[in-house]
């Protein structure tokens, strides 16, 4: 077994003070009563338009909250979240004493069964970027703001019900009204996907991977029923059609 697991690319938040539950389950878009040991969540941060800021995992620790995000946002996320503490009596802050680990065997991903184990724990040891890009990306789970954007794509677009992203019985959050609308109206008009390609798409791609013929975009939703080529500017793409999307195709085809 390979002793290869850090993500160094993550960061770790922690959320401490009395109050730390409640202040997260009026902004992010998952439940945080559904914490628990071993049964982390994933989740996000959206605009009032519902459109993804910041995408991420949330673990409990005791009374505190941790968050699993990319080190690249983790202080403009946490600056973000500051603003919306007010008086609160919470501590947001980076905890170097912990990274993020994951390993192809097992399970535990939130997401995804089959994106493998994930946990916590001190950031030592040999990274394992490559590894976790190419087994994410081919089970086609966009994340981070080079893929799915900064306030660029409505977060059920990300595909967020079908990677448990989002609850939709816990009340209010930013963003809330559209999403709970779009779910209402069983209409999601795009879908972020990760597609093969042989060439750059350029603009009409939202991220580019040469060294692993992939790229991800956004979509309209009918040019996947269509054809199981679509086209990305110039670039023909072979979109990756895993059985969560297209179920979820399946349903929203009209009668």
């Amino acid at each position: 077994m390979s002793t290869a697991t850090l993500l160094a690319s993550r960061a770790v938040l922690r959320l401490s003070g009395p109050e730390v539950r409640d202040f997260l389950q009026g902004l992010v878009t998952n439940d945080t009563r559904e914490l628990a040991e071993g049964r982390p969540v994933w989740a996000a941060l959206l605009t009032a338009q519902g459109k993804a800021q910041w995408d991420f995992i949330l673990w409990p620790d005791g009374e505190d909250v941790l968050i699993d995000c990319e080190g690249s946002q983790a202080d403009a996320l946490a600056k973000r979240l500051t603003l919306y503490r007010l008086r609160r009596p919470i501590a947001i802050t980076r905890d170097e004493t912990l990274g993020v680990h994951w390993s192809a065997e097992g399970t535990g991903d939130p997401r995804l069964p089959a994106l493998g184990r994930r946990w916590l724990g001190a950031p030592a040891g040999e990274g394992v970027e490559g590894a976790w890009l190419a087994h994410r990306l081919r089970l086609g789970v966009p994340e981070g703001v080079a893929e799915l954007g900064a306030d660029k794509t409505l977060w059920l677009e990300a595909n967020a019900v079908e990677l448990h992203g989002v609850s939709f019985t816990k009340g209010c959050y930013v963003g809330q009204e559209n999403t709970a609308r779009m779910n209402w109206r069983q209409k999601v008009n795009r879908r972020l996907i990760v597609a093969e390609v042989d060439s750059d798409p350029g603009e009409a791609a939202r991220a580019y991977y040469p060294a692993l013929g992939l790229a991800v975009a956004q979509v309209r939703v009918e040019q996947l029923r269509a054809s199981d080529m679509v086209k990305l500017g110039a670039v023909e793409a072979r979109p990756l059609r895993p059985d969560w999307l297209e179920a979820a195709i399946a349903e929203e085809e009209p009668a």
